[in-house]
C-alpha cells in the first residue's frame, strides 16, 4: 500500500510510501491519506496525527503523470485528503528530504512543522508556468513573512530547514532520519495536555483564519483561469515531461 498508518499510543502515524515516485499524489495516494485521516478524526482514543513520507523525500505534490483534472481530492478533505479537511486533532508533518509544489502545500496544511536537515521546502510550480493549487498562494504568505513567500511563489526556490526555523516555519530541527522522533516526541508533548482545552484553541485558531482561506481559495480559482490555455502552461509541461529547460513566451 502506499500510505501505512501506525499507531503509537494515541497518535497516528501516517506514511505517505511511493517512493519511486518521490511520493508524488495520485488518487490512490489521496484516498489513503483521506481514509487515515478520517480514522484520526472519528477515532476519539486518537489524539494526534503525524504525517510523512520516505526517508528521501517527504513529496513532490501531485503525480502530473497521473493528474487529469487537477489535484487529486476526497471529498471530506479535498485535495490530497488533507488539504480542505476540517480538522479539530492537531496534525504534524514530519519531514525528510524535499516538500515541493504539493507537499509543501501539505506542510503548510499541517498544525506544526519537524525537519531533518536533509528537508527542504518549495513552490516550483512556476518553474512549470504553473500556478500553487492547493492553498499555497495565501497560505505561504501566512506561514512566513511577505516577501520571502514572495521570492519562493515568484522563483520556485527551496528554503533549507534552518531558514524555514528561524522563519516561524518549521518548529523543530532534527539530524537526518530523526524527524519521526522529534515529531513523536512533540506529539507526546501535546498529549500532556488537556486535550479537550487543545482541540478547543485549535478550534478558534482556524475560526480565525476561516474568512480569509474563502477569499484565498477565490483568488486560486482567478489565478489559475489566468495560466489555463496560455502557451507558457503548455510550454511548462511539455519542458518538464521531455526534462528540458523551458522556452517562454511570455503568452
Amino acid at each position: 500500500m502506499p500510505v501505512n498508518t501506525e499507531r503509537h499510543d494515541r497518535v497516528l502515524v501516517v506514511r505517505i510510501e511511493r517512493e519511486e515516485k518521490r511520493n508524488a499524489v495520485d488518487q490512490e495516494i489521496a484516498d489513503g491519506i483521506g481514509a487515515a485521516l478520517d480514522q484520526l478524526d472519528d477515532d476519539p482514543e486518537l489524539w494526534v496525527g503525524i504525517i510523512t513520507g520516505t526517508p528521501t523525500v517527504f513529496s513532490a505534490g501531485t503525480d502530473l503523470a497521473a493528474a487529469r483534472d487537477g489535484s487529486p481530492r476526497t471529498e471530506r478533505g479535498g485535495e490530497y485528503g488533507v488539504i480542505r479537511r476540517g480538522r479539530e486533532k492537531p496534525l504534524i508533518a514530519a519531514v525528510e528530504g524535499p516538500a515541493l509544489g504539493g507537499g509543501f502545500e501539505i506542510v503548510l496544511s499541517c498544525d506544526l512543522v519537524v525537519a531533518a536537515r536533509t528537508a527542504s521546502f518549495g513552490l516550483p510550480e512556476v518553474k512549470r508556468g504553473l500556478v500553487p493549487t492547493c492553498g499555497g498562494l495565501f497560505r505561504t504568505p501566512r506561514a512566513l513573512p511577505l516577501n520571502i513567500a514572495k521570492e519562493m511563489l515568484l522563483t520556485g526556490d527551496r528554503l533549507t530547514p534552518e531558514r524555514a526555523y528561524s522563519l516561524g516555519l518549521v518548529n523543530v530541527v532534527t539530524e537526518p532520519g530523526e524527524a519521526i522522533d522529534g515529531a513523536l516526541a512533540l506529539a507526546a508533548r501535546i498529549c500532556a495536555v488537556g486535550p479537550v482545552g487543545a482541540r478547543a484553541s485549535l478550534r478558534a485558531l482556524e475560526r480565525t483564519v476561516a474568512e480569509r482561506d474563502e477569499l484565498g481559495w477565490e483568488a486560486t480559482t482567478d489565478a489559475t483561469a489566468a495560466i489555463t490555455g496560455s502557451d507558457d502552461i503548455r510550454e511548462g509541461l511539455a519542458a518538464f515531461f521531455e526534462k528540458r529547460e523551458p522556452r517562454w513566451t511570455g503568452r
